[in-house]
């Protein structure tokens, strides 16, 4: 009897390592491709800087992939799985379930407009997937009390706090004050909650707003908003707008030389490569609240971009930047996991601490989240544009030498 006992222990212990091999939580040296869920606007008018983000993605793939992968799992490989929002939230959530359910992903990065990623994040959510986010600003996307999402970056309400009080701060340092505002975003997630923490700011820092203009995102002809700017003539202008629209509107302002002290934009559309292409000197002057740079005072990441731009033929963008290092930090956290389980890497990401300099992270800011997944260190940097080039001006400590902030900007008539 005894022995018959034993045998139906020994049977049922194969049957509970057959059954626990089949569903992934295998030996580290059963492991060979370890899927990761990329989700992306690969095409639609974000198209650009969404390809942009996924080479950042790849390019860290490839390095982590060609320096042994994931030691931990037997030197097991990163795959990218990589879904299209086309910009749609519907189909954002309908990808990321695709990615879970279909594709076996253990977690997924992504969505780079908020629009997307905030419901996405809450597919992720429902199956207890992590969900890195490098790049969306929307505030409540760490505010839903999730346990699977980590953004990386700054949310709207950091953003828009850093782009007023450096408004404050040139007024006081140059005796050119700003007095008056005018808040110029797009209709979505980002744009709205962007706008908003604006308003507050402005009145915490004793700003008066003159014009407060809401437009459609990815409109064909923007002249409305421009004629508006002009009839309101604010000392200074904030953009919150994706690529075509940052284009029109920047485009706009230099055919009708609308004057102002400072052109603040937000990442976005104005972080986008192919801005700069389409509007060439009619950016002079403008800055771009991002929070990283190619040319950023951190060799590690100039070298970086080097190897980007011998590959891709651009510039790491802010975003593509922010990717490149997100998929690092998940690198790190099934590096100390030792597993697949998405319950085991949520639990490092939690606890995971990661700081500039250290393999991957060529961000200037640390990696560390708080308990709504918020990376804690985010950081705000501002570039603005010198002879068509994007240039970190601010804070000084991360500015190349020479590297100054002009102010006010010149005045059309006054520029060459």
């Amino acid at each position: 009897m005894r022995r018959k006992m034993m045998v139906i222990a020994v049977s049922l212990s194969i049957v509970v390592f057959v059954f626990i091999s089949g569903c992934g939580l295998v030996a580290a040296h059963d492991v060979e491709k370890i899927k990761i869920g990329i989700l992306l606007p690969l095409s639609g008018p974000a198209a650009p800087i969404g390809v942009n983000s996924l080479n950042g993605h790849k390019l860290a793939v490839e390095e982590i992939n060609k320096a042994g992968g994931i030691y931990s799992l037997g030197n097991a490989k990163l795959e990218l799985v990589v879904a299209d929002s086309g910009g749609d939230p519907k189909v954002g959530m309908t990808q990321a379930e695709r990615l879970i359910t279909k594709d076996n992903v253990i977690a997924i990065m992504g969505a780079y407009q908020s629009s997307v990623t905030y419901p996405s994040t809450q597919v992720a959510e429902k199956y207890g997937i992590p969900y890195i986010v490098p790049s969306s600003y929307l505030p409540a996307i760490t505010q839903r009390g999730f346990k699977y999402t980590f953004r990386i970056c700054l949310n709207s309400d950091l953003a828009s706090k850093e782009q007023i009080a450096l408004l404050d701060r040139m007024g006081r340092i140059t005796g050119e004050p700003v007095k008056t505002l005018g808040l110029i975003y797009e209709n979505t997630d980002w744009g709205e909650s962007t706008g908003e923490s604006w308003k507050k700011y402005a009145r915490e820092f004793g700003f008066e707003v003159i014009l407060d203009e809401k437009y459609p995102a990815n409109s064909p002809t923007l002249r409305p908003v421009v004629s508006k700017i002009k009839a309101a003539n604010p000392d200074a202008l904030l953009f919150a707008s994706y690529t075509s629209d940052a284009i029109l509107l920047t485009n706009g302002i230099a055919e009708q030389k609308i004057n102002a002290k400072a052109f603040v934009a937000t990442g976005g559309g104005h972080a986008d490569p192919v801005f700069l292409e389409n509007v060439g000197a009619n950016a002079d002057y403008y800055f771009d609240l991002v929070e990283t740079e190619p040319n950023i005072d951190m060799p590690q990441a100039r070298e970086e971009n080097e190897k980007y731009r011998k590959i891709y033929g651009v510039d790491m963008s802010d975003d593509c930047i922010k990717c490149y290092t997100a998929t690092y930090v998940l690198r790190k956290a099934i590096e100390i996991a030792g597993s697949t389980d998405p319950k085991e890497i949520r639990r490092v990401l939690a606890n995971i601490k990661m700081v500039p300099g250290q393999r991957g992270i060529i961000t200037p800011y640390s990696i560390e989240f708080g308990p709504d997944g918020q990376n804690i260190h985010a950081r705000a940097l501002f570039v603005q544009f010198h002879n068509q080039e994007r240039v970190v001006v601010y804070p000084p400590e991360l500015a190349l030498p020479g590297a100054n902030i002009i102010w006010p900007a010149p005045t059309w008539e006054e520029r060459k």
